[in-house]
């Protein structure tokens, strides 16, 4: 029977530099192997970290074990053939850019559309990286974190030798997403009252409304 580490610590996680410091090679997924969190009320830790960016004399500085100016921060989506949701990532990219202050942000898809992976590598270099992070904007380790993006990204570091990268772990089981939860529900119930617009999930999409058993038997 595979075992809870097996699902969730993977053996072969890309790790090229050998400068990155240990504490950043542990899984946050360790606490999953836990008896308590399997037979127990859910003890999840709030992986939230203070910022690791300040600014001094108006320039970038780097702390330790932080993104620093010669970093850059990949975050890849599955990519779309709808239009809509893959600019949706050029806008989340856009958000976290100007809250986050890494001056080296660039989006990616990973399949379906552009820019790919192997794209927003090459601009990350051209930009000035030396170690590229990337970012997987998944929820949960699955397949694509597993064997997808680490092969497209180790494709794409292929032409660049000088640079590092590291692929990080999902969203996964974090407290915040609770929150963005609650957030989506509250919001999406205000617009079936009336009281809210369409968000950009599903604006022009008609799919946020109250359907009732008149509807499902039509369908």
């Amino acid at each position: 029977m595979m075992s809870i580490e097996s699902l969730f610590i993977p053996q072969t996680l890309p790790l090229k530099s050998s400068s990155v410091d240990k504490t950043a090679r542990k899984s946050t997924w360790a606490s999953l192997k836990s008896p308590k969190f399997q037979t127990g009320p859910s003890r999840i830790r709030n992986f939230s970290a203070k910022s690791s960016l300040g600014f001094e004399n108006g320039g970038f500085k780097q702390f330790p074990n932080g993104v620093g100016e010669k970093d850059g921060v990949i975050i890849v989506d599955h990519g779309s053939r709808r239009e809509e949701s893959n600019l949706m990532l050029n806008e989340f990219v856009a958000m976290f850019r100007e809250k986050s202050g890494y001056p080296i942000v660039e989006p990616a898809h990973m399949e379906l559309a552009e820019p790919s992976i192997k794209d927003a590598f090459g601009l990350c270099v051209q930009r000035g990286a030396n170690r590229v992070i990337v970012s997987p904007f998944f929820l949960f380790p699955g397949r694509h974190w597993y064997q997808d993006i680490p092969l497209l990204t180790a494709d794409a570091a292929r032409d660049h030798p000088g640079a590092s990268y590291i692929i990080t772990a999902p969203l996964g089981l974090h407290e915040l997403l609770v929150d963005v939860m609650n957030d989506r529900i509250k919001h999406c119930l205000s617009h079936v009252a009336g009281d809210a617009d369409e968000c950009a999930a599903c604006a022009g999409t008609s799919k946020c409304k109250l359907y009732g058993l008149v509807d499902v038997i039509k369908t």
